[in-house]
């Protein structure tokens, strides 16, 4: 035999192994396809689309200008203000006209932390905040 690596000439005795390297890619492949995603969504409500727009008889309030820093910081109308107290303000701000919100522009940091720019996005869920923007730089 050419492949023979034993210089007596008699039979191989190394196994097979193609078979069995086939069998655990295709089992590999069934359990990466049958894997649940690690992703959990997130409920936003989009505005949908109207052909009558309401006419704004009233003047929009100024927006909101909420910046996140690369340290994590927030600021709150260039204002630092704690995360905990976010949720507070905006509350206080929907209270004050609900049918005429003030627009939340959120600036972030290529740097910062996506974590603080969720709980930021939670709370303005929980606070019913409609106008929600980001700004791109």
């Amino acid at each position: 035999m050419a492949f023979a690596s034993n210089s007596g000439g008699g039979p191989m005795s190394d196994m097979n192994v193609t078979p069995l390297v086939d069998v655990m890619l295709v089992l590999l492949i069934i359990f990466m396809v049958t894997a649940p995603p690690l992703t959990y969504p997130i409920d936003v409500n989009l505005p949908q689309k109207s052909l009558n727009p309401p006419p704004q008889t009233r003047e929009p309030p100024p927006p909101i200008r909420l910046r996140i820093d690369a340290s994590g910081q927030v600021f709150w109308n260039d204002a630092p203000q704690p995360i905990t107290a976010i949720e507070d303000m905006m509350k206080a701000e929907v209270q004050r006209d609900p049918s005429n919100q003030p627009m939340l522009e959120i600036d972030t940091s290529p740097d910062a932390d996506y974590g603080i720019l969720a709980k930021v996005l939670a709370h303005a869920k929980n606070a019913n905040m409609e106008k929600i923007g980001f700004v791109q730089n």
